[in-house]
C-alpha cells in the first residue's frame, strides 16, 4: 500500500542564490499556465529556506496531490495524496513534471553559465557546444551503430553500379573491418585518453548572478562570450591548471561583471575508478576510457566485444548527472558490449543487403528504378530500427540486473531526455517516436519499465522480454 506522504530528493547542479528564481520559473512558466492540471501555486520562506507548494488536478479537476518543493541542496520534495484512490501513474506524472520544470530552467541558466573542464599535464581544450566533424564521425560508432549501418547500404547501391555483384560481399566485409575496429576509431577521436596514473576530469561552473543573466543574453553574442571564456582560460587554466576568483573577477570586470564566489562551483571525478567499478560488477577488463570535451550529455561503449571495448564519456555528462546515476548509464552502455549489440545488428543489416542484392534484385529488378524502392528502403530501416529497439531496451534490463538500481537509471533518463518526455505526453508524438529512424524506444516507456522493477532484478531471458515489453509499448500507443 503507497504511503499518504512520499518524500524524496532531486540533485540540481545550480547554486543555492538560483533556487528562488528556480520556484518563480516553476510557477510562473510551467504549473499557472497549465490550469487544467495544477491549482494554488505559491511561493514562500520559511527560515530563510524557499520553498514551492501547488496542488495537481485530476481529469475531473479534482485536487488529489499536494506538493511542496523545499528549497535546499539537493532538493527536497513531499508529494501528499489527497485521496486514497490516486493512482500510482498520477504520481509518477508529477514526479516527471518536476523533472521537466526543473530541467528547463536549468537548461536556461546553462546559457549564461560559463564550463570548464580539464585534465592534468593536458592541453586546455574549449568545450564543444555543436558537433563539428570529429564529434560527428563519434556517432557513426556509437550506440548501436546504426548510423555506420545505414551509410554502408546507401554507399553500396553506388558502389554497386560500378563493380558490380560482387559489391555487396565486399562491402560487408570492409564494413565488418570498421565493426571490429569501431574502438581504435573513436579513440582517435577522442579529447582526453584516461589512464589509471591520470584518471581525473576537473570541471568547473561560473553561474552568473541572476540579475546579469538577462543582460548576458541581450548583449553577449556567442562570438563575445567565447571571447571571454579564452581569456579565463589563458589567465588561469592555462597557466597552472587552476581557477581563482580574484583572477576571474579582472577578466569578468572587463566585460562589466563581477565575480560572485558562492556562484562559482568545482569538481574533480575520478573517471577512472567509476568506469572500473562499473566494469568489474560485469566481469570484464578494464576497458579503453575517453573523454569528449561537449556539453551533449551522453555515454557509449562500444566494440565488437567486452576484451576490445572502448567506454566514451562526454563532460556535459558529468556536469548534469551524479555518479550514481552514471555508473547506472555506463551498465546500460556496457549492456550493449555484453550483449554483443554491435555484431548482431551488423548482422541484421548485412542480412538484409545480401538478400535485397541477390534475392529480390534479380526477381524484380524494376522496383529498384522505380519509387517503389524508397517506399521499400523506408520500410526495412523503420523494421531494423524497431529491432534495434530491443538491443536499447535489453540493455536497460542488463543494466537494471548488474548495477541493480533500476530507479537511477530511470532518474537519469529523465534529466537526458526531459524534452522528450514533454513532447511524448502527446499521444500521436508517442505513436511517431515508436516508428521513427531512431533506435532508442520513447523515453516515457524506458522510465516506466525501469520504475517497475524491484532490484535485485532477475530475468532468465533479457533479449526475449525486452521484444515482448517493445512489442507491448508499441501496440499500446495506438
Amino acid at each position: 500500500m503507497t504511503e499518504k506522504t512520499i518524500s524524496y530528493e532531486i540533485e540540481t547542479e545550480i547554486p543555492s542564490s538560483y533556487l528562488r528564481n528556480l520556484f518563480e520559473f516553476m510557477q510562473q512558466k510551467y504549473i499557472i499556465p497549465q490550469k487544467n492540471r495544477f491549482a494554488d501555486a505559491s511561493t514562500k520562506t520559511v527560515d530563510g529556506d524557499h520553498s514551492l507548494v501547488f496542488d495537481a488536478l485530476d481529469q475531473l479537476g479534482r485536487h488529489v496531490l499536494s506538493v511542496e518543493i523545499r528549497g535546499s541542496k539537493p532538493l527536497v520534495v513531499r508529494i501528499t495524496k489527497l485521496h486514497e484512490s490516486v493512482s500510482e501513474a498520477k504520481i509518477e506524472e508529477v514526479k516527471q513534471d518536476i523533472i521537466i520544470a526543473e530541467e528547463t530552467f536549468e537548461e536556461n541558466v546553462r546559457e549564461s553559465t560559463l564550463f570548464f573542464a580539464w585534465r592534468e599535464g593536458e592541453q586546455i581544450l574549449p568545450e564543444q557546444v555543436h558537433g563539428n566533424e570529429k564529434k560527428s564521425l563519434n556517432r557513426l560508432f556509437l550506440e548501436t551503430q546504426i548510423l555506420l549501418f545505414v551509410l554502408f547500404i546507401s554507399l553500396g547501391m553506388v558502389l554497386f553500379l560500378f563493380v558490380g555483384w560482387l559489391a555487396p560481399i565486399a562491402l560487408m566485409a570492409i564494413q565488418l573491418v570498421f565493426v571490429f575496429f569501431s574502438n581504435k576509431l573513436i579513440a582517435r577521436t577522442a579529447d582526453w585518453h584516461i589512464t589509471e596514473s591520470n584518471p581525473t576530469i576537473h570541471l568547473l561552473e561560473y553561474h552568473l548572478p541572476v540579475e546579469q543573466h538577462e543582460d548576458l543574453l541581450k548583449n553577449f553574442p556567442k562570438e563575445k562570450l567565447a571571447s571571454m571564456k579564452k581569456e579565463i582560460y589563458d589567465k588561469t587554466l592555462a597557466k597552472n591548471g587552476n581557477v581563482d576568483c580574484e583572477t576571474v573577477e579582472g577578466v569578468f570586470a572587463k566585460y562589466g561583471f563581477t565575480c560572485s564566489r558562492e556562484n562559482l562551483e568545482s569538481k574533480k571525478i575520478n573517471v577512472y575508478e567509476m568506469v572500473k567499478k562499473t566494469t568489474e560488477k560485469f566481469g570484464f577488463p578494464m576497458p579503453e576510457v575517453v573523454v569528449s570535451n561537449t556539453f551533449l550529455p551522453n555515454a557509449a561503449a562500444s566494440g565488437p566485444s567486452p576484451s576490445r571495448g572502448i567506454v566514451l564519456i562526454t563532460t556535459g555528462l558529468l556536469v548534469q548527472l551524479e555518479e550514481d546515476e552514471i555508473v547506472s548509464v555506463l551498465g546500460h552502455e556496457l549492456g550493449h558490449l555484453k550483449g554483443r549489440d554491435p555484431l548482431l545488428l551488423y548482422g541484421l543489416t548485412a542480412a538484409e543487403f545480401l538478400f535485397r542484392f541477390y534475392v529480390l534484385f534479380p526477381l524484380f529488378p524494376s522496383l529498384f528504378i522505380s519509387y517503389f524502392f524508397l517506399l521499400y528502403f523506408w520500410a526495412v530501416m523503420t523494421v531494423i530500427y524497431f529491432i534495434a529497439k530491443f538491443f536499447e531496451a535489453r540493455a536497460d534490463l542488463v543494466s537494471a540486473m548488474v548495477i541493480g538500481q533500476p530507479q537511477v537509471l530511470a532518474e537519469a533518463l529523465e534529466k537526458i531526455g526531459f524534452k522528450r518526455l514533454l513532447y511524448e505526453r502527446i499521444p500521436s508524438y508517442r505513436f511517431q517516436e515508436w516508428i521513427s529512424l531512431e533506435p532508442h524506444p520513447p523515453i516515457y516507456f524506458r522510465v516506466s519499465r525501469l520504475e517497475k522493477l524491484v532490484p535485485p532484478v532477475k530475468i532468465k531471458h533479457p533479449l526475449l522480454q525486452s521484444a515482448k515489453d517493445v512489442i507491448k509499448g508499441f501496440l499500446a500507443s495506438f
